[in-house]
């Protein structure tokens, strides 16, 4: 999982770059554009954060007491959070006339989800560890 987490890392490098090319081309479709800007921003944030934090937390998935199933789930929340959520954020408000995301906006929750399952199952673990 480390290693999906890991190849991920130039995809926010390259949506960093796609953010700071649409400010300096000051492209309408964003500038102009609140609902989106504001989307926009928060996927990347959330993917950059949630990578670091997913990539953390993984180290201590051998070190917690959980079934192998369990061990499994932790390890594909982890990874499944920093992907999904960020991909709602941006697929949610493709068209730069949005105003106002769209049904994608449910993959924001399902990577919330995710994170949070594996957060609290692996918090568990580690106490009974």
């Amino acid at each position: 999982m480390a290693a999906i987490l890991l190849i991920v890392v130039p995809t926010i490098e390259f949506g960093g770059y796609s953010l700071l090319r649409m400010i300096a081309k000051r492209d309408p479709g964003y500038l102009e554009n609140s609902v989106r800007r504001h989307m926009f921003r928060a996927g990347h944030a959330h993917a950059g954060v949630w990578v670091i934090f997913a990539l953390v937390a993984l180290l201590y998935v051998d070190k917690a007491n959980l079934s192998e199933t369990a061990r499994t789930i932790v390890r594909w929340g982890f990874a499944a959070g920093p992907i999904l959520t960020p991909l709602g954020f941006f697929l949610a408000v493709v068209s730069p006339k949005a105003q106002r995301p769209n049904k994608m906006i449910v993959f924001i929750y399902l990577g919330a989800l995710s994170l949070g399952v594996a957060t609290v199952l692996l918090g568990i673990g580690l106490l009974r560890a």
